[in-house]
């Protein structure tokens, strides 16, 4: 009876198979630029225009040339001219579903940095507004220049009004003086009165 076959553990490393044919592995950026170039020149005015001249062409030579030269009969059909038109679509489809898949990955990258950038933006726009708003807040404890100005009106008319009292009490100082001074001098002398020494009788 022969043995069952043992199956590798998952711990043991399959081995290598070697290939009959080797693998393509083309350069897909490479590839893309070719399926983007192809697919925006099928869209351009001139390849309809060449087109439609090869068309022509094709169908007049096989329909009015002599029959000995004719190569794509019209009593066939025009099979080869279908058939290279299949060929031409089945190849051209694909290269315009990579163009635009190339193209859908350029948008996705560029909307996300849209989003990015417009996220980056709002941050910055609300970090301006919440200083803008600290500012307003703080500038309401700070003295306007108008407050200022008040402040100094009021204080140079305390000055002022001081200014003014001291210089009235001078004047009623000064007044009050003067007439002190007259009335010393219009009042009656006062004699003196001679101190008599008191003596014991003798010189």
């Amino acid at each position: 009876m022969a043995e069952p076959r043992k199956l590798p553990g998952l711990d043991t490393p399959l081995e290598q198979r070697t290939r009959l044919i080797p693998r393509l592995s083309p350069d897909p950026d490479a590839f893309g630029r070719f399926a983007e170039s192809f697919a925006r020149y099928m869209g351009t005015p001139r390849f309809l225009l060449y087109m439609t001249l090869f068309c022509v062409a094709w169908l007049g030579w096989n329909t009015f040339g002599p029959e000995e030269w004719q190569f794509d009969p019209k009593a066939l059909n025009y099979t080869l001219l279908t058939l290279l038109l299949s060929l031409q679509a089945s190849y051209a489809a694909p290269l315009i579903l990579l163009a635009q898949n190339r193209q859908d990955d350029r948008d996705r990258v560029q909307i996300e940095q849209d989003r990015s950038r417009n996220e980056r933006s709002l941050a910055d726009t609300e970090y301006l507004t919440r200083e803008l708003a600290s500012l307003r807040l703080a500038l309401r404890e700070v003295a306007t220049r108008d407050f200022v100005r008040s402040e100094l009106r009021s204080l140079l008319e305390d000055l002022a009004s001081d200014a003014e009292e001291r210089d009235v009490e001078r004047r009623v100082e000064a007044k009050a003086r003067k007439e002190r001074k007259e009335r010393k001098q219009h009042s009656p002398k006062t004699q003196q009165v001679p101190r008599i020494l008191e003596t014991d009788g003798t010189e």
